[in-house]
């Protein structure tokens, strides 16, 4: 395959004369299959196009995208659901500062990714010079994601690959940025001497045992605990330890809490599942363990209903994490499976648990979900429906179809489906996560299709859809089984919003509630279903997911439903009762 480049600011490149010579492109491809990748997402342009062209031509499965914001969430996705980095391949300038939003949000969340950009020849950047696309990308991306590197040789380019990975994938997971210059990009090496610069690195992420001491100080306070409780973060969903984690629960008998993504790693509904007990967890328990489970904003970062009492235990591959909100009695620093492995060693066969600690959770159990099943059933034959009357359709269907991986996003959508789904496998639920981040549905959509071949289904508020949307278009073109339902309310909370002026513009929070999303679906040439009534959306929803194509799902609700959910009281004119557990 000839290759040439060029761009405003250097002009025509010679071309190579294929076998005998490559391009720094050629190598960087071959450098990523070295290390295993095998899948890359973006969106290509100058100074890019050929890298995707030569990847599809070596091998590697390239997924394109409308946007280079979702090509991000798909790939940071891919790394989550496979414990491998996902790959972004972006354009400079702006293409790059898309991407840049995805990759830090994998930092934060400890998703395994790398951004590959593109950028303009240094000189003129560095001196301001007005070059094209002339950002200084690497200074931006450095103190936003987990490593930024910058690569101004081709024969540099399989290290620069090796320790991106290196970066992304081991210790605690992260987003890393490669800065490719277009010079680099498009240089000529002889092919024998790019032969040499290829080899196989060796333990790229190493196990990370904690200390002996750490382990036994945990095991005496967890076993001498009153009222003990497991927290399961998604670090356990991403570590991929759920078979010790269902030891660690059957050696003990403590109850455990899993926060949103970590849902699955043990039943929603098993025995010991304490889901809808946060709050007697956080005002009774004695003795905390976090298991991949961050104490930050989602679990009030250890104050508020928490008791002053509370001792924790804290299982994290990062240090730092220790002591960030509340003092952390038994901090275990490792990988999770070794330090779950030491842990269930280190514990004695009989507990301290007062006896009466998992009967009263199971009867507040009982007693919750008894409640939330008659929320459901209040609301099954509203007209039109409202979030609660959709779910009580779509339940149902999901839970009987577990292998179908749920993504989620909104603000109502995001918060009553988690409340009402059960998941029974782990790293099934994908969701915005620790950021709160709109606008990963889509692009996490096709990452799990890709990375894993399963069907996906996407429930969807109208206002979170609006960011991605367009992205529907790249499920179709690659004929992935995903089924994309949302919720039209309206709006942002929901579609009742008043001009406070009195004026004609729209309120803040007001979008359409006789948009007809179904019509996009039918657009892009997706099974299309517009449904007003529980029994439609249920059919629908189980023909959808049966059929693995691309299909949408058009859900209308009344425009009253929904809340808004920042504690701006007066937006809330009739209280509602709050059900969040």
């Amino acid at each position: 395959m000839a290759t040439t480049t060029s761009t405003p600011a250097t002009g025509a490149a010679p071309a190579p004369k294929y076998p005998d010579q490559v391009t720094g492109m050629d190598i960087l491809v071959r450098a990523l299959r070295m290390v295993g990748i095998d899948t890359m997402y973006g969106l290509v342009g100058i100074p890019v196009t050929e890298v995707a062209y030569i990847a599809q031509m070596q091998g590697m499965r390239f997924v394109g995208f409308r946007h280079e914001q979702q090509a991000g969430m798909a790939a940071a996705t891919h790394g989550y659901l496979t414990h491998t980095p996902g790959v972004l391949l972006t354009v400079s300038s702006l293409g790059f500062l898309n991407g840049l939003t995805a990759t830090t949000n994998a930092t934060v969340n400890c998703y395994p990714m790398i951004q590959i950009s593109g950028s303009s020849e240094r000189e003129p950047i560095d001196l301001l010079q007005g070059t094209y696309e002339g950002l200084d990308q690497l200074s931006i991306a450095k103190p936003l994601v987990k490593a930024a590197y910058r690569v101004n040789r081709p024969e540099d380019i399989p290290t620069a690959v090796v320790r991106a990975y290196r970066a992304a994938i081991s210790g605690r997971p992260g987003g890393v940025y490669l800065d490719v210059t277009t010079p680099t990009l498009g240089a000529i090496m002889d092919a024998t001497e790019a032969d040499k610069l290829f080899y196989s690195p060796v333990d790229l992420c190493p196990a990370m045992p904690p200390a002996p001491e750490a382990v036994k100080r945990a095991a005496e306070l967890i076993a001498t605990a009153r009222k003990p409780a497991f927290i399961f973060g998604k670090g356990a969903a991403y570590a991929r330890v759920e078979d010790r984690l269902k030891a660690l629960v059957d050696k003990t008998g403590i109850p455990y809490f899993p926060m949103s993504m970590a849902k699955g790693i043990l039943p929603d509904d098993g025995p010991l599942s304490a889901l809808s007990c946060r709050s007697t967890i956080m005002e009774e328990s004695d003795v905390v363990v976090l298991v991949g489970a961050r104490l930050n904003w989602l679990l009030s970062r250890g104050k508020g209903k928490w008791s002053a009492d509370t001792k924790f235990v804290q299982l994290d591959i990062d240090p730092e994490e220790i002591d960030i909100n509340r003092p952390v009695a038994a901090p275990v620093v490792g990988d999770l499976a070794s330090s779950l492995d030491a842990l269930i060693a280190a514990l004695p066969d009989k507990m301290a648990m007062d006896a009466s600690w998992v009967p009263s959770l199971q009867a507040q159990t009982k007693e919750k979900n008894a409640r939330f099943a008659q929320r459901l059933e209040a609301n099954a034959a509203a007209s039109p429906m409202n979030h609660w009357t959709a779910l009580n359709a779509i339940k149902p269907v999901l839970e009987a179809n577990p292998d179908v991986i749920l993504v989620n996003e909104g603000a109502n959508t995001l918060d009553d489906t988690r409340d009402t789904i059960n998941m029974s496998r782990p790293r099934h639920r994908i969701d915005c996560a620790t950021w709160a981040i709109m606008g990963m549905g889509m692009g996490s959509c096709v990452g799990a299709a890709v990375s894993t071949g399963k069907s996906v289904v996407a429930v969807e508020g109208d206002s979170a859809f609006g960011f991605s949307g367009m992205d529907f278009s790249t499920i179709c073109r690659f004929k992935l089984p995903v089924t994309v339902v949302i919720f039209n309310n309206g709006g942002i909370y929901n579609g009742i919003g008043v001009n406070p002026s009195g004026g004609s513009d729209p309120a803040p929070t007001t979008l359409d509630v006789n948009a007809r999303y179904d019509k996009l679906g039918e657009a892009f040439g997706a099974k299309s279903y517009y449904v007003t009534t529980p029994s439609e959306l249920s059919e629908a929803l189980a023909e959808a997911i049966a059929s693995k194509a691309p299909a949408m799902i058009d859900v209308q609700l009344g425009a009253d439903s929904g809340k808004e959910s920042g504690h701006i009281g007066y937006l809330n004119p009739a209280p509602l009762e709050d059900f969040t557990v």
